[in-house]
């Protein structure tokens, strides 16, 4: 079983790509690319008021240390720096809309819209009733 074991690492070690594929070097920005898709994703589907200042700082500093870092292991992991880099961008983009609503104006503007919102679904609802309301007194 154990020679099976060392047959089969040995033809994966053989084999640039495999190899490759088979590291951690490979692996792990590749299981760490869940960060990035999700913080890219968050821009387009979640509300600025349920962005975290600190964790998006904390996420800004550790992209930017990880990136540094891939570039001095040796080998170089561009996979890695590729990975902290798409993070680096979108925790970015998360930091210009969390300082944008919560220091700019974009909560009041936020406020404002839901409020004139209300609004026109009460106006229309008044529309609907009030011709109803005035047939039904008419009688």
């Amino acid at each position: 079983m154990a020679s099976m074991i060392s047959a089969l690492n040995a033809k994966i070690r053989s084999n640039p790509t495999t190899n490759y594929i088979c590291s951690t070097h490979f692996w792990g920005p590749v299981s760490n690319f869940g960060i990035p898709v999700a913080a890219v994703l968050d821009i387009t589907r979640k509300d600025p008021e349920v962005i975290s200042g600190k964790m998006t700082a904390a996420l800004l500093v550790y992209s930017a240390v990880f990136m540094r870092y891939s570039l001095a292991v040796t080998p170089k992991n561009y996979l890695l720096f590729g990975c902290h880099f798409v993070n680096e961008a979108a925790q970015l983009a998360q930091s210009y809309r969390y300082l944008n609503y919560w220091n700019y104006g974009g909560h009041e503007a936020s406020l404002a819209k839901k409020a004139k919102e209300a609004e026109n679904a009460i106006l229309e609802k008044a529309k609907e009733i009030v011709p109803e309301a005035i047939k039904g007194t008419s009688k």
